[in-house]
């Protein structure tokens, strides 16, 4: 793509501001780190454009408090202030969806994973947010928890214009193959080959 100029043009019948203004469902897989980085990175220009954002955490602690959250939480309070930029949600499983409470219960994952997915249906179906980002969501699909098919299903039908990045290892390859973007992370160095382990304002 020279000069970000696409190298083919397909006959679909679009004008090239309809092809252009698609909305993308992104993968960002593969080994190496920089999988939610890079998936923040698009949120926050999607922020900028006054687009809805909608964060769902499917793996990592709700106790780890990453900078990414921080970040996006200040911008919502700045988006509720003041109008400038987008709304922002941020739910993470491991603290309990808030939207179905279960106080005094033991979690289960694989039932908390469906309930988290569910509720992602329901707001693709009425078009909640302009932007979602489903971090380490491909890790469901490898453990099994949800139907590949169902996922794939959903998300080629959401209605609107909704764009949804996943990010995760072991993307399975019919995600890798109705994504219209797919990145694949490999390390070529990192930090931990010299025994050094992760840092602030690095890993989070």
């Amino acid at each position: 793509m020279p000069q970000g100029k696409p190298e083919t043009v397909p006959n679909d019948g679009l004008t090239t501001r309809q092809r252009r203004n698609r909305p993308l469902l992104a993968v960002h897989t593969g080994e190496m780190k920089g999988k939610s980085t890079a998936a923040f990175g698009m949120a926050l220009r999607a922020w900028n454009q006054g687009w809805s954002i909608g964060v769902f955490q499917f793996v990592k602690s709700a106790k780890w408090r990453v900078g990414e959250e921080a970040a996006f939480r200040a911008l919502g309070k700045l988006h509720e202030d003041t109008g400038q930029g987008g709304a922002v949600e941020w739910h993470k499983m491991g603290e309990g969806w808030s939207w179905a409470r279960k106080s005094g219960s033991e979690e289960d994952h694989a039932e908390n994973a469906r309930e988290g997915w569910a509720e992602i249906k329901r707001r693709l179906a009425a078009e909640t947010h302009d932007f979602y980002v489903l971090d380490e969501f491909s890790y469901l699909l490898k453990w099994g928890w949800l139907e590949v098919d169902d996922v794939v299903s959903t998300l080629t039908g959401r209605p609107g214009h909704q764009h949804v990045v996943i990010t995760g290892r072991y993307a399975p390859p019919e995600l890798i193959e109705a994504a219209d973007l797919v990145t694949e992370m490999t390390k070529v160095k990192h930090p931990m080959d010299a025994g050094q382990k992760g840092q602030r304002g690095i890993e989070w």
